[in-house]
């Protein structure tokens, strides 16, 4: 009982701490919040639509303007000007503002209709790499396709069926599934990494920033005082009501992503707790595990800001981990958001088991347990440490 009135007490100073520091409102809610609604609005449609495009036409005949029409039909394309020569079109990519441009050489409809293989160009900028793969997508479609509607006009002009000019045409006939995410939706596969480690970023750094300013603000000594010494005491009054706006934030991500949005979620609802509270108390335990390694308010929060902006490459969703070098391979496993999303893969998205990520489960219990290994130096710093600037 003794402990818990200690807990009590302290979790009660905390929430002071917490309406009277502002910095705590904006990095435990207003920001999350803002991040969350930023980043899932910001791919609302899945895809980008009507990028602009150009088209460089020296054919001009009938066929070569069916060829920019059908360009302009594409969802994802919009041709917003026609140039008179290559070197204007690739300007205008330099200046952005054109993503790319087809280049459509004279002659192309005579040799077109006297099978002769003209040679059409196009050209697109990998500066913007969804961008680029998107409208590389529709260049080479609209390519095909105007090779293909004057191939079928011919075949048919001279006595061959439907069957043999499909046959002809499209000798094979590709049936793509794309699994679990058929829409091809941005939003699905980037908010989904994106959201949870920003929010780990802000645990990261609120988790050391609470235990520096203890020191900064010299409060360490009554803190301790309160609890009795008891640094296990004083960490958890510290902490739980923290835990309890984090779990909060994350939960109400959760349900607006996967059951207001309709994020694809073949998991249990369970997991998806599961999952959340994990996410807290692992980012909570590097956060003063990183403080306890180095009491320092600005070294702590120096190494859980690179750690967090390294977690975004090391997760996996933007370069896949198994086609990294093997010394990146094994880093990989020291950042919590890999383990987080690597278990949202298998479990949420994809709907296995538990039991098929349970290496990654682990890893992120290990995460909870770090602050174990200082606990000691946590609590030497709070007593005898003179805060630095």
């Amino acid at each position: 009982m003794r402990y818990l009135r200690q807990i009590y007490e302290i979790m009660l100073r905390e929430l002071s701490i917490l309406r009277q520091n502002h910095i705590y409102l904006f990095c435990m809610v207003l920001f999350p919040l803002l991040m969350i609604f930023f980043f899932t609005s910001l791919m609302d449609e899945g895809l980008p639509t009507n990028m602009p495009v150009g088209v460089v036409d020296l054919d001009n005949t009938s066929t070569s303007r069916s060829l920019a029409r059908r360009l302009d039909g594409f969802q994802m394309s919009k041709v917003v000007a026609h140039y008179p020569s290559v070197t204007e079109a690739r300007r205008a990519i330099q200046r952005n503002e054109i993503y790319g441009f087809l280049y459509i050489p004279k002659g192309t409809t005579e040799k077109l209709l006297s099978s002769r293989q003209p040679k059409i160009s196009y050209y697109y900028s990998y500066t913007t790499l969804a961008a680029g793969a998107l409208l590389m997508k529709d260049f080479k479609t609209i390519s095909t396709l105007g090779s293909a509607a004057v191939g079928q006009a011919t075949m048919r002009a001279r006595g061959y069926t439907d069957r043999q000019i499909q046959a002809a045409l499209l000798p094979i006939k590709v049936d793509l599934h794309q699994i679990a995410n058929p829409w091809t939706n941005y939003n699905i596969y980037i908010s989904t990494m994106i959201v949870p480690g920003m929010i780990m970023l802000f645990i990261f750094l609120i988790s050391a920033y609470s235990l520096g300013t203890e020191l900064k603000f010299v409060t360490a000594k009554k803190w301790m005082e309160m609890a009795d010494g008891n640094i296990l005491v004083a960490l958890l009054g510290k902490y739980l009501p923290q835990t309890m706006i984090w779990l909060a934030i994350v939960f109400g991500y959760e349900y607006y992503v996967f059951y207001h949005l309709q994020f694809p979620h073949l998991g249990s609802p369970w997991l998806l707790v599961l999952l959340g509270l994990m996410q807290v108390l692992a980012a909570q335990g590097f956060g003063i595990f990183a403080f306890g390694l180095m009491p320092s308010l600005r070294l702590s929060m120096s190494v859980c800001s690179l750690w967090a902006v390294l977690s975004f490459s090391m997760a996996g969703s933007a370069f896949p981990v198994m086609g990294m070098d093997a010394p990146l391979q094994s880093l990989s496993w020291l950042f919590p958001l890999r383990h987080y999303y690597m278990i949202y893969q298998i479990c949420i998205f994809n709907g296995y088991p538990l039991i098929e990520a349970w290496f990654h489960f682990a890893a992120l219990a290990a995460f909870m347990l770090l602050p174990w290994l200082v606990v000691k130096k946590i609590k030497n710093a709070m007593l005898t440490y003179v805060y630095i600037p």
